[in-house]
């Protein structure tokens, strides 16, 4: 049986960072009756085999019920947005209003942005022509008293359409296509990883890799480490630097923030629900705390789990 160890640390140490850490590497925006058990799901299994985090919003579509919270606050807390423009995508006012929200932050410059075409033509999507133009067409008849929203959704496709793209052409491969999306995304996470420790952090590469000496990767014992310093100090952002430089070396693995005000508010269950998110079973619900206790035992037995309490 694994031995178990407590270390308790301080974080001593000035942080300027001033904006809040994602909690996705990645949010997919897609037409669900499109591509969600075909493109979108083999994108999403690529991703998620090379540990890299990404969000899908795996609820159908229920006619005229506005986008969700939760996903704007998902694309807010992504690196990088994918739009998988297909056939269907613009008649969709749930894609279009994500696609708006998208755009904002890429021209913030917090979200970085690819456009893919999925068997449509870039001129269609660029210019509205086919599907494209007949989706519009209707929006313009439902919204013809508030034109500003089409005209809004018409000016995010534009300018997402106009970056830098990747297209899936008839008859290519579509797992080689995805491996080249994947690959992107990957060397584009390591340098945007590069530049917001470089940028944001003041004198944390040191604490990172004292922390990991703690954590003895290597050993098969179960290890609790325990930050401790007033609050502001920069405890989160170290256990974020942390967690994000060895989640790879991890089966499963989960960040959770504000416990405590969490706990409070929703109770344990809904942190044992959101963790058993992380770790791949996402609309997992438990009954009571007692089960969720159970459940999470049962999943996470014999495996290598790097789990992150953060009360804030």
């Amino acid at each position: 049986m694994a031995s178990t160890s407590i270390q308790t640390v301080p974080s001593s140490f000035t942080s300027a960072f001033s904006k809040p850490q994602p909690e996705y590497d990645v949010f997919l925006s897609f037409r669900g009756e499109d591509t969600r058990y075909k493109f979108t799901d083999h994108l999403y299994h690529a991703l998620d085999s090379k540990k890299i985090i990404t969000f899908r919003d795996d609820k159908e579509l229920e006619m005229g019920k506005p986008i969700s919270l939760e996903l704007l606050e998902a694309i807010k807390k992504s690196r990088i947005a994918v739009i998988i423009f297909s056939e269907n995508y613009a008649s969709s006012t749930w894609c279009l209003e994500e696609l708006t929200k998208i755009d904002e932050y890429r021209d913030r410059g917090i979200l970085t942005v690819l456009p893919i075409f999925y068997h449509v033509e870039p001129t269609d999507v660029r210019h509205e022509k086919n599907t494209f133009a007949e989706a519009f067409a209707k929006h313009e008849k439902r919204f013809e008293e508030n034109p500003k929203k089409v005209q809004k959704w018409r000016a995010a496709l534009t300018n997402v359409a106009n970056l830098s793209v990747k297209r899936l052409k008839d008859g290519e491969p579509e797992a080689e296509f995805i491996q080249s999306i994947v690959q992107w995304i990957y060397l584009k996470l390591e340098e945007k990883f590069s530049n917001d420790i470089e940028d944001d952090l003041v004198g944390i590469s040191s604490h990172v890799e004292e922390m990991i000496s703690y954590l003895d990767l290597e050993s098969t014992d179960v290890h609790f480490i325990g930050i401790c310093e007033k609050s502001g100090m920069g405890k989160t952002t170290l256990a974020r630097a942390v967690f994000d430089k060895i989640l790879n070396q991890f089966e499963a693995c989960s960040f959770l923030e504000n416990v405590r005000e969490e706990s409070k508010a929703h109770g344990l269950k809904t942190l044992q629900e959101r963790l058993l998110c992380d770790i791949g079973k996402r609309g997992l619900r438990v009954k009571d705390e007692h089960k969720g206790m159970q459940v999470i035992s049962d999943i996470l037995h014999n495996k290598k789990v790097l789990i992150v309490v953060d009360d804030g």
